[in-house]
């Protein structure tokens, strides 16, 4: 039982959308929404404000710390692990 070719290619380009989409939101709303958040609740950043903020984020990007690229792909993986959870509800919750 084969697949049918462009099923694939439209579920392979919906989840390559919400990829991108996602990714970009964790990087460039997430720092946005990290930043005010400190703000609000340590008081000023270290640096200079937001653009140094952003770049040292970047920068940590680039280097590829693990910790800035979770913060980056958080929201897909947040994203995920709820289709997980809706999936096993799923089939957890029918009876036998």
């Amino acid at each position: 039982m084969s697949e049918n070719p462009s099923f694939l290619k439209k579920a392979m380009r919906k989840e390559l959308g919400l990829f991108v989409g996602l990714l970009f939101v964790g990087f460039v709303v997430m720092p946005v929404a990290i930043f005010w958040v400190g703000q609000s609740l340590f008081g000023a950043y270290g640096g200079q404000g937001y653009g140094d903020f952003f770049g040292t984020i970047s920068e940590k990007i680039r280097r590829g710390d693990g910790v800035a690229w979770f913060l980056v792909l958080a929201p897909y993986l947040v994203w995920q692990c709820l289709r997980l959870t809706a999936l096993a509800w799923r089939y957890t919750g029918r009876p036998t």
